[in-house]
């Protein structure tokens, strides 16, 4: 039987979510998420689509920023005539035909929801549905510019990813947020191993541990492993497989620079997990001004330095296999 969550939504499993997306896919996934809404997730999505759109992929990204959508502002798109609201509503039957090309070659953008508020709640079927129906996009990568928060929603998309980028800011309230995201993804996607259905109440005992306890995620394996060692080493698979990748936006000083490296060791240290550091975005007013003007960042200011930023970034995340 399947477990049910608190909202009363079959929990997918991770076996389920993948499912969804097709194995023989040539595309790949990256899903750009973060605890807080403006740490620059758009912002992130909309130049990293770019750069490889100019790198001569192909590029398709979709805003499941779900009742906030803004990402073609940043791709310099007025508000497409199609949107996802189109196909959750069964308005439009192909999510291929809610496609809308932006001024830069390779790149298109999917808008989502514009005129329905509850759209920004999806079913368990609605996730199933886009992800299952990717495979109709000619694209080389897919990239999820995702809601703020913890909803199962964003959750589920970032698990579901390839690749899965959180963004946070130089800045306590934003730093804690990502913690707590980083944890909730963390906990979900354990939660959704049916293998380790069983050991749920440790998981759950471990999750809510406060980063000053004794006991923290990271012990979890080793208490495992001493009940049930065949159980223990899937635990341990799952934890080395997930590998969330970390951008530092609005950067100003060196220290600012060397959170990522901070959150890193804690990371580890806490979680368990590996925290890759991407690398970080410097503040600059032109990203307002961009915006403003409604033209994409890297077309409109190309001697800006996110321009390198991205530049590398990007760069790092093709060497990841």
């Amino acid at each position: 039987m399947s477990s049910i969550s608190s909202t009363g939504e079959n929990l997918f499993s991770s076996s389920n979510i993948l499912s969804q997306v097709d194995a023989q896919r040539n595309y790949k996934i990256w899903a750009i998420g973060g605890g807080k809404g403006g740490v620059g997730k758009s912002l992130a999505t909309a130049n990293i689509s770019i750069c490889l759109a100019l790198m001569g992929h192909k590029v398709v990204t979709i805003d499941l920023d779900l009742g906030g959508a803004n990402l073609h502002t940043c791709l310099g798109v007025p508000i497409p005539e199609k949107t996802l609201s189109d196909y959750l509503t069964k308005k439009e039957k192909k999510l291929k035909n809610l496609v809308t090309k932006t001024p830069i070659e390779n790149l298109s953008i999917i808008s989502g929801a514009q005129d329905n508020i509850g759209i920004a709640n999806l079913k368990q079927m609605h996730k199933a549905k886009i992800l299952s129906k990717l495979n109709e996009l000619e694209a080389d990568y897919i990239l999820l510019d995702l809601g703020a928060g913890t909803t199962y929603n964003t959750l589920d998309f970032f698990i579901a990813a390839d690749q899965g980028i959180v963004t946070t800011l130089p800045e306590p309230t934003s730093i804690e947020n990502t913690y707590r995201f980083i944890k909730s993804v963390y906990h979900r996607k354990l939660k959704m191993v049916e293998e380790l259905l069983q050991i749920g109440p440790l998981i759950d005992q471990a999750m809510n541990a406060k980063i000053s306890n004794k006991s923290t995620p990271a012990d979890l394996v080793n208490k495992v492993i001493d009940i049930n060692p065949e159980m223990g080493h899937k635990l341990k698979k799952e934890i080395d497989n997930f590998i969330p990748k970390l951008i530092i936006n609005q950067v100003r000083t060196q220290s600012d620079i060397d959170i990522g490296f901070s959150m890193k060791i804690i990371c580890k240290k806490y979680f368990g997990i590996h925290l890759n550091y991407l690398g970080y975005l410097d503040y600059d007013a032109t990203v307002w001004q961009s915006v403003k003007r409604r033209k994409p960042l890297l077309l409109e200011f190309p001697n800006s330095n996110l321009v390198n930023n991205f530049d590398k970034i990007v760069h790092r995340l093709l060497e990841i296999k």
